[in-house]
């Protein structure tokens, strides 16, 4: 498979994008040597490059389209949005109706403030908490990968050069003693997590988080940038029935549409409002925090889930995947080897060595194959634009890299079948 208009285009960016991508999640260096295609268009669940190649695309806009590209709901919303500008001096009323709407799908919370990304949201979650608390330490999750590219979050990464020491402190998931002793020991000013990944929380340790978190006058912040919508159009927190003090909602919002909220008691959010008595608290502020297209298509994106049962057919279509692919990755002798982890409606794969440990050489086999079948994604997370002809075809690219994943595990070495340098972390200290 040659890519040379996407090559060509890669070199382009990397001589005027520091990275070649915007989002370090986007780089070349996810993708196999040479193998980078890059996007000309997408229509539903498929995408096309500038080589004029069709793949069936998985974790669409790194989980945001979740109802797949240009989908025609989100498209018109918006087309009625931008004849009648898109930016004001003044809130426009599309605002008051985004805002009443979320509210209405999210229950646990009072009010919401838009913002253009998950980072900002999830900083103003922090802020918010130490001012609330009159304290600076926080404690975050340190099972999960990713809450933010403020310093607070970055600091404790691999990439932390330039980011002064930062006043975190960290406990695993599913531990509650292990956060108990964390609060215990600090005076911390929040608790941030995401409710849960790709494994289900253990039973009664939301429950405990809560409980933790209001004994000892931490602010307890949901990160739901995944979660929300995938789990359900409630959110995580709907799924696990627990009240978080803030949360924080992103992707699967807009669709692919620049838009993220955070959300909460009105106690807390009105903290950055101007009926409170307190000291004003620098909230979110941005130009372009309520555009009114992305307004639109987060609505849109609300109706579509309620009125059409999105998350239930995410989760039957990831179902479907992930018997698929594990069905094929035991009849070829690779099941130990090639795994589907996570939530349906957010499937990852793993890709591990002869000696059960991840390995980034043997991703880079497995992520070659399925670009050649035709398949392009860094996971399994589906969009409900997926047919079922769609997750067929996938399974049979997958059975096929598996074919090649055994003759490479039973080769002691899957070099041949690289086609050169692995894949990459994307935290890591040197590029």
């Amino acid at each position: 498979m040659a890519l040379p208009r996407s090559a060509a285009l890669n070199e382009r960016l990397h001589a005027a994008v520091p990275g070649g991508a915007h989002t370090y999640a986007k780089g070349d260096d996810q993708y196999p040597e040479n193998l980078a295609p890059i996007i000309s268009r997408g229509r539903g669940a498929h995408v096309w490059d500038v080589d004029g190649n069709q793949y069936i695309e998985y974790g669409s806009g790194l989980r945001a389209v979740s109802l797949g590209h240009a989908h025609p709901r989100v498209i018109e919303a918006i087309r009625g949005e931008l004849d009648k500008g898109s930016n004001f001096v003044r809130p426009a009323a599309i605002e008051v109706e985004a805002a009443e709407r979320f509210l209405a799908t999210v229950p646990t919370a009072e009010m919401v403030k838009f913002t253009k990304n998950g980072s900002d949201a999830t900083t103003a979650a922090v802020r918010l908490a130490r001012a609330h608390t009159g304290r600076t330490t926080i404690a975050l999750c340190r099972d999960q990968p990713f809450f933010s590219t403020d310093d607070w979050f970055i600091a404790g990464t691999p990439m932390s050069t330039g980011i002064p020491q930062q006043d975190v402190v960290t406990f695993p998931y599913g531990d509650l003693h292990a956060l108990s002793s964390v609060l215990e020991q600090h005076e911390v000013a929040c608790v941030i997590l995401e409710a849960a990944t790709q494994t289900e929380p253990p039973a009664g340790y939301l429950e405990g988080v809560r409980e933790l978190a209001t004994r000892h006058g931490a602010v307890l912040v949901l990160d739901e940038m995944i979660t929300g919508f995938r789990w359900s159009e409630h959110g995580a927190q709907g799924v696990y029935d627990v009240t978080p003090d803030l949360s924080t909602f992103g992707k699967a919002l807009g669709n692919g549409f620049a838009i993220s909220a955070l959300a909460g008691t009105r106690e807390l959010m009105e903290r950055g409002g101007l009926r409170s008595p307190h000291e004003r608290v620098f909230l979110l502020s941005t130009t372009h925090g309520a555009e009114t297209h992305s307004l639109a298509a987060a609505m849109a994106v609300m109706d579509t889930y309620a009125e059409e049962g999105i998350t239930e057919r995410l989760h039957a279509l990831g179902d479907r995947l992930a018997a698929g692919v594990r069905d094929v990755a035991a009849g070829i002798g690779v099941a130990d080897h090639v795994q589907v982890r996570g939530r349906a409606s957010n499937l990852v794969f793993a890709t591990l060595d002869a000696d059960g440990t991840p390995s980034q050489p043997y991703r880079t086999l497995f992520l070659r194959q399925l670009l050649n079948g035709g398949v392009i994604g860094p996971s399994f997370v589906v969009s409900a634009a997926l047919t079922d002809d769609d997750i067929d075809r996938t399974i049979d690219v997958v059975a096929g890299a598996c074919t090649v994943y055994r003759k490479a595990l039973d080769a002691g070495d899957p070099t041949p079948w690289m086609g050169g340098r692995p894949v990459k972390p994307v935290f890591r200290r040197y590029a």
